[in-house]
C-alpha cells in the first residue's frame, strides 16, 4: 500500500484495540496500542462471541482456541432466599450458535494473535493531549515523549480518555440506564456449575457465576439507581457504593459474595449506561468500541460489536488506501444499523432486575413458557435477515 496514514495509535489493548491493532498490522499500517495498565486486563465476565464477531475470529485463526476455552454456562436459575429454583432458562435454546468465553480468555488470545503481528504495545501508558492539524496529530503521554501519528483511535472504553479530549465531555454521550453493576472473583462452591444462579430482591440482584471449564467463579451484583457522582477510576469508592446498596441484604448468600467481591482486587464496578454519538470520528481521530457505542452489559453484544467494528475500521482504512475521512465516512455508514439494532436492549433489564416483587413473580412465570424461545428464535432470524454481509476486504498492496 502507499505511506498515506499508516501510522496509527490505539487506546486500548483491550477486545477492540487488540482487534484493530491486528488487523491494522496485516493490512499494512504501523499500529501503536497505549494501556494505561500495567499489564493485560485479563479479569472480567463472560462474554458472547456471536455473528459475524465469530466469523472475524475465524478470519484470525481463533476460532478453535475460543471453543476450547468456552465457559460452558448452560442456563440461568433463579432462586428465592432458601436457594430454591424459582425460575430457570436454557441458554442453549436462547442463541445456540453462540459460543460464551470468559473476557480475560479472549483477551489473551486477541494479544497473541497481535503479538504474532508488527503491532507495538505499550502498557503504563495513556494520553493526555491531542492536538490535530492537516497532516497528523501530535500525542502528549503520561510519560513517553510527545509524539506524532497519522491516525489516532479511542478504543478505551466507555469513559473514553480519546473521546473526551477530542469530542467533549462524556456527559454529551453518555446515556444511563438507571443501573450499576460490580462484578469479582468468589467461592465456586456457592453456585451450581455451569449454571448463571440470581437471587432477586426489588431494584437489587446478587448472583454467582460458574463456567463449567473454570475453576474460579463470578460474583455479580446489579442495583437501580438514578446516575451517581462519583469517581470513575477510584476502586474504593466503587466498593463503598456496592456495599452501601447491599449492606442490608442477608438472604441467600449475598454477605458471602458481598465480603468476597470487597475483598478481590480485581474488583470491577460501574454504570450500566449508553454511549450515543452522532459521529465516531472527527478529523484525525475515530473511535471503536465502547468508546464510541457501548451497547451496555444488558445487550450481550459488547464483545461482538467491538470485534466486527474492529475488523471493519481496520478493512475500510485499507481498502481507501489510507484515506482516512473516506474510510471513516465507510466504517460508520457500513456499521451503525447494527450497533442500532444492538442497543435496543428491550426488557433485559426489567427481567434481571425487577423493581417489585410482582415483577419478580411475572419474570418467573414468563420463563416457564414457550414464549421465550420463541422470542428469542424470532430476534435471530431478523438479525440474520438484515445482516449485512461481512466483506473480504483489499488486501495492502
Amino acid at each position: 500500500m502507499n505511506e498515506r496514514n499508516r501510522r496509527v495509535l490505539i487506546s486500548g489493548a483491550s477486545i477492540a484495540g487488540l482487534t484493530l491493532a491486528h488487523w491494522l498490522a496485516r493490512d499494512g499500517f504501523r499500529p501503536t496500542v497505549v494501556e494505561r495498565a500495567a499489564t493485560l486486563r485479563t479479569g472480567g465476565n463472560g462474554v458472547d462471541v456471536r455473528g459475524h464477531a465469530g466469523e472475524v475470529a475465524a478470519r484470525m485463526g481463533l476460532m478453535p482456541r475460543i471453543r476450547e476455552l468456552a465457559a460452558d454456562v448452560r442456563g440461568i436459575k433463579f432462586v428465592d432466599a432458601a436457594d430454591r429454583a424459582v425460575a430457570r432458562i436454557d441458554m442453549r435454546t436462547l442463541d445456540p450458535e453462540s459460543v460464551e468465553i470468559m473476557r480475560g480468555d479472549l483477551v489473551a488470545l486477541l494479544r497473541d494473535a497481535t503479538d504474532a503481528t508488527d503491532a507495538q504495545i505499550l502498557f503504563g501508558e495513556s494520553i493526555q493531549r491531542l492536538e490535530q492539524d492537516e497532516d497528523g496529530v501530535t500525542v502528549t503521554f503520561d510519560n513517553a515523549p510527545a509524539d506524532r501519528f497519522d491516525l489516532v483511535v479511542g478504543a478505551d472504553g466507555m469513559h473514553s480518555q480519546v473521546r473526551r479530549l477530542a469530542f467533549g465531555p462524556p456527559a454529551r454521550f453518555i446515556r444511563h440506564k438507571d443501573h450499576y453493576f460490580a462484578f469479582a472473583n468468589t467461592d465456586a462452591a456457592l453456585g451450581e456449575d455451569r449454571c448463571v444462579t440470581m437471587f432477586n430482591t426489588p431494584g437489587r440482584m446478587a448472583g454467582i457465576y460458574r463456567s463449567g471449564n473454570h475453576a474460579q467463579a463470578k460474583a455479580y451484583f446489579a442495583f437501580r439507581s438514578a446516575p451517581l457522582d462519583y469517581d470513575h477510576r477510584n476502586p474504593s469508592v466503587h466498593k463503598q457504593l456496592l456495599s452501601d446498596a447491599f449492606k442490608d441484604q442477608s438472604s441467600w448468600h449475598t454477605k458471602e459474595l458481598l465480603d468476597s467481591a470487597l475483598a478481590d482486587p480485581d474488583f470491577y464496578f460501574d454504570a450500566c449506561a449508553q454511549v450515543h454519538m452522532p459521529s465516531w470520528s472527527t478529523n484525525r481521530v475515530a473511535l471503536v468500541g465502547d468508546a464510541a457505542w457501548c451497547p451496555s452489559p444488558a445487550s450481550g453484544a459488547g464483545a461482538e460489536l467491538a470485534m466486527v467494528g474492529a475488523y471493519r475500521l481496520a478493512g475500510e482504512l485499507a481498502a481507501a488506501e489510507g484515506h482516512h475521512h473516506r474510510a471513516f465516512a465507510r466504517y460508520d455508514a457500513a456499521l451503525r444499523p447494527l450497533v442500532t439494532a444492538k442497543q435496543q436492549i428491550g426488557p433485559n433489564l426489567r427481567l434481571m432486575i425487577p423493581r417489585t416483587r410482582t415483577g419478580q413473580h411475572l419474570r418467573n412465570a414468563l420463563t416457564h413458557l414457550p414464549l421465550l424461545k420463541a422470542a428469542a428464535a424470532v430476534e435471530r432470524r431478523t438479525q440474520a435477515r438484515n445482516a449485512r454481509p461481512l466483506p473480504e476486504y483489499m488486501p495492502p498492496r
